[in-house]
């Protein structure tokens, strides 16, 4: 998702993480991760590891075997929202986030859910505004083969295609 423009919505600084920040949008109530500066393509943003391991998925769960999601720490990754257009990816086998592509200094930092979980918690209607929106999401398992070769995905969900 793209970050709008500051006249059409109020960001509010929540916390900072060296190479991004926690906001909150007055406009959307919703928190988001956005980056604090450029971050160039495959650079490491932040190292994860695992909160908590949990059974069953929920909505801030990455899945990283069959019956095990993390909850993630540093918790601030949690505010990574979904796009269907991602700038960022977790590495679930190297526990990393990395970034996709050149992100520039305020720009919302963005991942495909469907990357690291097989089903979802949670299903939703996307509102990304991507050309490649999927509108509803609800995990791999619901996306076609071929679309879901247009995505870095997890060494997990890479395993449950075959």
């Amino acid at each position: 998702m793209a970050q709008p423009a500051a006249t059409e919505t109020k960001l509010k600084l929540i916390s900072h993480h060296g190479n991004c920040d926690v906001v909150f949008n007055e406009k959307t109530l919703q928190h988001a991760l956005i980056s604090s500066r450029d971050i160039p393509k495959d650079e490491i943003i932040a190292e994860f590891s695992a909160r908590e391991i949990l059974p069953e998925p929920n909505f801030l769960t990455i899945q990283i075997e069959h019956k095990k999601h993390i909850l993630l720490q540093p918790e601030f990754l949690q505010y990574t929202n979904h796009s269907c257009d991602p700038n960022v990816f977790f590495d679930i086998t190297k526990k990393h986030q990395v970034a996709l592509r050149d992100i520039k200094a305020g720009e919302e930092l963005t991942f495909f859910y469907p990357s690291t979980e097989w089903e979802m918690a949670q299903p939703f209607h996307c509102h990304c505004g991507s050309k490649k929106c999927l509108h509803i999401i609800r995990g791999a398992a619901n996306v076609h083969p071929a679309i879901l070769n247009e995505y870095r995905i997890g060494d997990f969900i890479l395993s449950q295609k075959k």
